[in-house]
């Protein structure tokens, strides 16, 4: 409990301390993920000028090592809850960065990458072969060449001959997979709340002690989010009442129904009509399931391919997404319905566990409903076209497998647990994401300044990462939070422009879950940014831990829709 000596100390507010050094005796380990050091017995006064420091002790060799080692992944952060309760102490957190994931590349994801854009490299093979050959023998056909004499069965095989080879090639060629169109629920106005109603809800339900009050204000004042967003009044309710089945089955009826209505009524399809059904909600998983209840609420035909995707967290809507595109790819000239969505009242968390306590901050209402095909004769109706979808999963890492789980707490209370070593494992699945994203959509001319660097590099010097904004004019990146969106604005090197839809969905929605890419993509088509020819990357993060990257590309200009979770009914 002794002061420690100041070597050198830099004040921004009066309770305030961004940069220290200081000597103690020699510390035989540190902790790998955070570090506490509480300061006893300094007072700085706001009116009085900091008195003189002294200037000939230096950090033992032992912490100066260590510290320059963990330097990358370590940020600082002064809590003053100390001076706030009359106290003169406060308190020094060390705490962990985003990985510096672009500062080097894994070889082994680059290979993937690859992998991945020559799976069907024989149709790009093919089409130079049979120009070349068709071009050396093009020069000798006369005109006799190519209405030749001969009798009407040879003309009528000759032409059977050539339908049935183009209907081959047409067959064997990989069918495209087209976004039609999509629709995201917007709750009703009686369902909006601000953070101040939120916090006095939570006080008035008895369900939680002063300090976890206080921990959810801090993580709404520091979330993002804004005074519009929406919830269920049910979680509010107090003890002994607590979340049932029925709960959570009435809100994902509402939120569900809701937006494949308006998805049936924008694109004018007939239940009838959709072959495969995909629904993923990351926590409620009822029997029947949620996609049942869709076939049952729209009488879909009974032989339809219907999936229920369950814990999967808020990377399952591009799973989904995935998972239709591989059935349009089995069933060729078919549509698709996906649902994403996340039952808020089924992840609330009445307890007093604050690593349980932060996602009752950020997850808000919402879905959203995509109507996918895979029919050629679509594509004049269909906003957006798949071009490339890549998964990564770090499960196989015991930190990642944990870093996002469903428990319980001592009392019994069931919860989302979100560890602190979250954003750094979600910085490495990103890494490994988007170095196998990146042969994939990145110029030629960055790819071939990427090998020449990687090829003649000096040793110490790190390797040449691309600009992944050459690959894509929109970025829609989950929602999850205000700290999150702006570490990977910095790591990335995006512009405000590029995280301008982000920022707006966290602010007006919140964490949505596995449907929040879907109301960024929405708040661009409100905004008229959306032109014919480009690229919308949508990237998502979740349980596992995953990392999924789906990219689009718009097949004409998108006028501003009729109905849109960005445009205000009139009162």
């Amino acid at each position: 409990n002794q002061p420690f000596p100041w070597r050198h100390a830099q004040r921004t507010s009066p309770f305030s301390v961004t940069s220290f050094s200081f000597s103690s005796p020699p510390l035989r380990k540190l902790p790998p993920t955070s570090l506490y050091i509480t300061l006893f017995s300094v007072i700085l006064s706001p009116s009085s000028s900091p008195s003189p420091l002294p200037t000939n002790l230096s950090p033992p060799p032992d912490l100066t090592t260590t510290m320059s080692r963990e330097q990358e992944l370590l940020a600082a952060d002064i809590v003053d809850r100390g001076v706030v309760e009359g106290s003169q102490a406060f308190s020094v957190r060390v705490r962990r960065r985003l990985p510096d994931f672009l500062g080097s590349v894994n070889l082994k994801y680059v290979r993937l990458g690859y992998t991945y854009l020559l799976s069907h490299g024989v149709y790009f093979l093919a089409a130079p072969v049979l120009l070349a050959v068709f071009g050396v023998h093009v020069g000798r056909l006369t005109w006799q060449d190519f209405f030749p004499e001969c009798h009407a069965v040879d003309a009528l095989f000759i032409v059977g001959l050539l339908g049935l080879m183009l209907y081959i090639y047409f067959d064997l060629a990989p069918r495209s997979v087209y976004l039609v169109d999509f629709a995201c629920f917007r709750p009703p106005n009686e369902l909006k709340i601000s953070k101040a109603e939120f916090i006095r809800l939570a006080k008035q339900s008895g369900n939680f002690t002063d300090a976890s009050i206080e921990f959810q204000h801090r993580g709404l004042k520091n979330s993002g989010l804004g005074d519009s967003t929406y919830m269920p009044r049910s979680v509010f309710r107090p003890a002994p009442h607590k979340i049932t089945l029925r709960d959570g089955r009435e809100e994902a009826a509402m939120v569900m129904f809701g937006a494949v209505d308006d998805l049936l009524a924008a694109t004018q399809i007939r239940p009838k009509d959709i072959n495969i059904l995909v629904v993923n909600c990351g926590v409620l998983n009822t029997t029947p399931s949620l996609a049942s209840m869709v076939i049952n609420h729209y009488k879909l035909k009974h032989n339809i391919n219907s999936f229920n995707l369950g814990g999967m967290g808020c990377a399952a809507g591009i799973v989904a997404v995935d998972l239709a595109r591989d059935l349009l790819t089995a069933y060729p000239c078919s549509h698709a319905l996906v649902v994403s969505m996340e039952a808020v009242s089924y992840t609330w968390y009445s307890g007093n566990r604050t690593d349980m306590l932060l996602p009752n901050c950020f997850f808000r209402m919402g879905a959203a409903a995509m109507l996918l095909s895979s029919c050629r004769i679509d594509r004049w109706r269909s906003k957006y076209e798949l071009k490339q979808l890549v998964r990564t999963h770090k499960g196989m890492d015991e930190r990642s497998f944990k870093s996002i789980r469903v428990r319980e707490d001592a009392e019994g209370k069931k919860g989302i647990s979100v560890s602190k070593d979250v954003i750094e494992v979600g910085g490495h699945a990103l890494k490994a994401n988007i170095t196998t994203l990146g042969p994939l959509v990145l110029p030629v001319s960055e790819q071939f300044h990427f090998f020449t660097n990687l090829l003649f590099r000096k040793k110490e010097t790190k390797p040449y990462i691309p600009d992944y904004k050459l690959a894509f004019e929109h970025v829609c990146i989950l929602a999850t939070s205000k700290k999150v969106l702006d570490e990977l604005q910095s790591h990335l090197e995006l512009t405000e422009e590029y995280m301008e839809a982000s920022r707006k969905t966290l602010e007006r929605f919140g964490n949505t879950s596995s449907s929040s890419v879907w109301y960024e993509l929405a708040y661009l088509e409100a905004n008229s940014r959306v032109k014919r020819g480009d690229r919308i990357w949508q990237i998502a993060f979740g349980s596992g831990f995953k990392c999924n990257s789906v990219v689009w590309k718009a097949l004409r200009n998108v006028r501003k829709p009729r109905v849109s979770p960005w445009v205000e009914e009139p009162n």
